[in-house]
């Protein structure tokens, strides 16, 4: 398989179809599995995703990210050069998506990042099977197995109860994370206003467009700080540490991320209150993925390459690392 699909300098390559996969330099025709900056970069000549990912791409880049764009929905199929391409659900955020490529009878999915956990503000995970399945493993370590998010945000409101008199800073990276966590806190019953970072409105309003119902929203820059006591303030994971922050009186600070069931990463984050919270599948759901498509033959990719190769291998399954270059590079605010 990797005669027709291969890595190049600028990323995953399809000849038959002759586009690049979430390529890291600018090509004449890019497929986009979802809008975060080390999957989506601008400067293309042509890109196809999901309209979602569209839209996040032209609100981070422009309207001239790109030369030209294709919005294809989920589970349309599109003949491309000598084979067929369609897209189906993530389940990682907003319009994020796998890239399901068949040619000559041979099937073969890369699935960008993914989660298998519910997430109200996008579409869920759809098993695809195939002979052929690139997948993440920015969490292929058996440490790493998530709680229940419900549980996290339980636990965050439960600390508002407890210190009314502190504003709750909640570090969560603007593109994905910090939307599942408003709609998340609406859905267990927290309907005061929300306030935000200026770094968080414009993809707030976007998946608002999208029909993601978030609540009352606030610019934090509505109230002076003191008046923020007892209230939420959305942030990015950087904004917690600057200068920024310092206009709360004694903050709870907050970070929400799989890399806080590492205390080293929480401490590294200044998290009072770390929040394993993640966009990505754990240990558990990479191994569940990997038995339920059935490939024959897998490709792990940015993260703990090795460790999912050798329990790939246990499983009977052909597995092989990729290192591709540049995934997990652009993104400087712990988006996982």
């Amino acid at each position: 398989m990797d005669t027709w699909l291969r890595v190049t300098e600028a990323g995953l390559y399809c000849e038959p179809l002759d586009c690049f996969i979430d390529p890291t330099r600018p090509v004449k025709r890019a497929v986009l599995t979802h809008g975060h900056a080390d999957h989506a970069r601008p400067g293309h000549q042509g890109v196809l995703a999901t309209k979602e990912t569209l839209a996040i791409v032209k609100a981070r880049y422009g309207e001239n990210a790109a030369g030209s764009y294709q919005a294809l929905a989920y589970d349309e199929r599109l003949s491309m050069g000598e084979g067929s391409l369609r897209l189906a659900p993530a389940g990682h955020v907003l319009g994020s998506a796998q890239v399901v490529i068949e040619w000559r009878g041979v099937r073969a999915v890369i699935s960008g990042d993914y989660k298998r956990r519910p997430d109200p503000t996008c579409q869920a995970f759809q098993v695809v099977p195939c002979d052929l399945y690139v997948t993440e493993a920015t969490f292929g370590l058996p440490v790493f197995r998530h709680p229940p998010a419900e549980a996290e945000v339980a636990r965050l409101l439960h600390s508002l109860s407890v210190f009314p008199e502190r504003t709750h800073l909640l570090g969560a990276y603007a593109l994905g994370k910090a939307q599942r966590l408003v709609r998340m806190l609406r859905l267990a019953g927290y309907e005061r206003p929300i306030y935000l970072h200026g770094a968080m409105q414009a993809l707030m309003a976007l998946y608002q467009d999208f029909g993601v119902a978030l609540g009352d929203l606030r610019p934090a820059t509505s109230l002076k700080g003191e008046k923020l006591a007892g209230e939420i303030v959305v942030a990015p994971p950087s904004a917690i540490s600057d200068r920024w922050s310092r206009r709360f009186a004694d903050p709870v600070t907050a970070v929400a991320s799989g890399w806080m069931r590492v205390r080293a990463r929480a401490r590294q984050s200044r998290a009072e209150l770390p929040l394993v919270i993640s966009d990505h599948a754990d240990w558990d759901e990479l191994l569940l993925t990997l038995k339920e498509v059935e490939a024959g033959e897998v490709w792990v990719t940015h993260g703990n390459e090795e460790a999912l190769c050798h329990a790939a291998a246990g499983l009977g399954i052909r597995a092989r690392a990729l290192s591709l270059v540049g995934r997990g590079e652009a993104e400087q605010e712990a988006p996982a």
